[in-house]
């Protein structure tokens, strides 16, 4: 399994708006698509944070040829209007908002 977690601002407001547009976009083929299994979404102080699991690790790959589908398109234009990028200055796409895993530790593993 892949994981990535992406870190943004987020006026806590937004929370019942951002969770409906992620409900119904779950409800979609799209996460088949991308290859997510689990997607779980976290405010904290006016912060937003959204952590997917992949079945594999090409999760970004899938990601990536998934950015064209209408699907795709429409929930990032949709998410834009409760979203900010966390630093503006060195956001050019969402891999810039992609925290860095530094240390991972699994049961049995």
């Amino acid at each position: 399994m892949h994981s990535t977690l992406i870190v943004a601002r987020m006026d806590p407001r937004s929370i019942g708006d951002v969770s409906r547009l992620f409900g119904t976009f779950d409800r979609t083929d799209m996460p088949e698509r991308m290859g997510t299994v689990r997607r779980q979404l976290f405010s904290y102080q006016g912060l937003y944070f959204h952590l997917q699991d992949f079945e594999s690790e090409n999760g970004g790959e899938r990601i990536a040829e998934a950015r064209s589908h209408p699907l795709f398109v429409g929930i990032s234009e949709d998410l834009k209007a409760h979203i900010d990028a966390y630093d503006p200055e060195t956001w050019r796409s969402p891999s810039d908002a992609i925290a860095q895993r530094f240390y991972h530790w699994e049961q049995g593993a």
